[in-house]
């Protein structure tokens, strides 16, 4: 506004200057008194000051006042603040507005020439037609200026939006990832050494050459562990990406993950195909690894006591094929149909119900197959015991 204000300013004294002059000219005809051009003068102007506030109000109350202003000719700020509201009106507005102002001004200024015409009407008229045109061409230069910041304004803000969610989307990305992989290394090692402490803890009295390579096992369990977590805490508190890393485990260390679940207890036939190894991409490799040792992890813990598991990985064509199947029954019966439930009568009120887990391994195990376009399927064997199916895609990772 105070740009506006400077501009009502120098109108009012500007008028107020044309006022004095004409009182102290004899020849000029007689002028109202004072305190009728001064506070005309006034009120011919104070609407400019809110042209960008209210802008169709001020725009009408200047052609209102302008109307007993020009009549008296107390000056041209009549003049000046009609051609700036159109200006105002055009560009604050809208084009629509801005044209019915318009011709309001014109039928205006026609009916004030043709009641009171003076010597020189039609130099006033034409002065007038061109003062509208120039301030209406001024309005859709400035109007489509306008426009175009807004518009640059708003693709700026659409764009840091995106931004923002494309950087939450990748946070959340990289929290799942940390997620599966914390789980992966403590849910094994953790599961590993339990079974181990347990079976050290019956055969300390009876078999203490047994006990002693239990405890050897948890000892390499825990410190592979711990290896794998400082891993995974260096890269967290790391920025720079020229120190060394360690590289993270893959398909062809699922050797020695048998030999590990071997030793904790539960048997496993490790059975996989010549070419499966040749050129797997190192994110496939590493999702076949950890999807078989949450399964042979799994198998550990709710298998049961007797349980033998099998690792079946083949390649069949750009699809690797990972089965991971065991005999136990732990699992399997802790997805046994329960008891039906009966109404008042007797007759079961609802068919039979299984308990699919939903713990975090599976999460993970679900979401490294999404990871690369694959599927995966959990649940009983069809001869008894459990089943982890996984198909996953080589040529999407590639």
């Amino acid at each position: 506004m105070a740009g506006d204000s400077s501009i009502a300013v120098v109108l009012l004294l500007t008028d107020l200057l044309l006022f004095v002059a004409a009182v102290e000219t004899p020849e000029v005809p007689s002028m109202p008194p004072w305190y009728v051009a001064v506070p005309l003068n006034i009120a011919m102007v104070v609407p400019l000051v809110f042209r960008r506030k209210a802008t169709l109000w001020s725009a009408y109350l200047v052609l209102l006042i302008g109307i007993p202003h020009g009549a008296l000719e107390l000056g041209a700020a009549s003049a000046f603040a009609v051609m700036i509201s159109i200006y105002s009106v055009l560009v604050y507005v809208g084009r629509k507005q801005g044209l019915l102002y318009l011709v309001a001004t014109l039928v205006t200024s026609g009916v004030q020439l043709w009641v009171d015409p003076p010597e020189d009407v039609w130099v006033l008229a034409i002065i007038g037609i061109f003062s509208s045109a120039l301030c209406w061409t001024l309005g859709e230069f400035a109007g489509a200026r306008r426009a175009y910041h807004e518009e640059v304004e708003a693709r700026l803000h659409l764009l840091e939006t995106e931004r923002d969610q494309a950087t939450r989307i990748a946070v959340g990305e990289e929290r799942g990832r940390i997620a599966r992989e914390l789980h992966d290394v403590v849910a094994h090692a953790v599961s590993v050494m339990v079974v181990q402490a347990d079976g050290a803890s019956y055969a300390v009295d009876g078999n203490p050459e047994m006990a002693k390579r239990a405890l050897r096992t948890i000892s390499e369990t825990g410190r592979g562990a711990l290896a794998e977590l400082r891993r995974l805490l260096d890269v967290l508190r790391s920025d720079g990406d020229d120190e060394p890393r360690v590289p993270q485990p893959d398909a062809s260390a699922l050797t020695d993950l048998a030999d590990r679940i071997r030793q904790a207890g539960v048997p496993v036939t490790l059975a996989i195909g010549s070419d499966v190894l040749a050129g797997l991409p190192a994110g496939v490799s590493l999702g076949v690894y950890r999807i078989v040792q949450e399964s042979l992890t799994n198998t550990l813990k709710h298998a049961g006591q007797g349980a033998q598991a099998e690792v079946l990985v083949r390649r069949e064509a750009d699809v690797i094929d990972v089965r991971v199947t065991d005999d136990g029954a732990g699992r399997a019966k802790q997805l046994l149909p329960t008891a039906t439930k009966t109404g008042s009568h007797g007759a079961p009120s609802g068919p039979r119900r299984l308990t699919v887990p939903g713990g975090n391994g599976l999460i993970g195990m679900k979401e490294r197959a999404n990871v690369f376009g694959g599927t995966l399927e959990v649940g009983p064997a069809p001869g008894g015991g459990w089943q982890v199916h996984a198909r996953l895609p080589v040529r999407l990772a590639t």
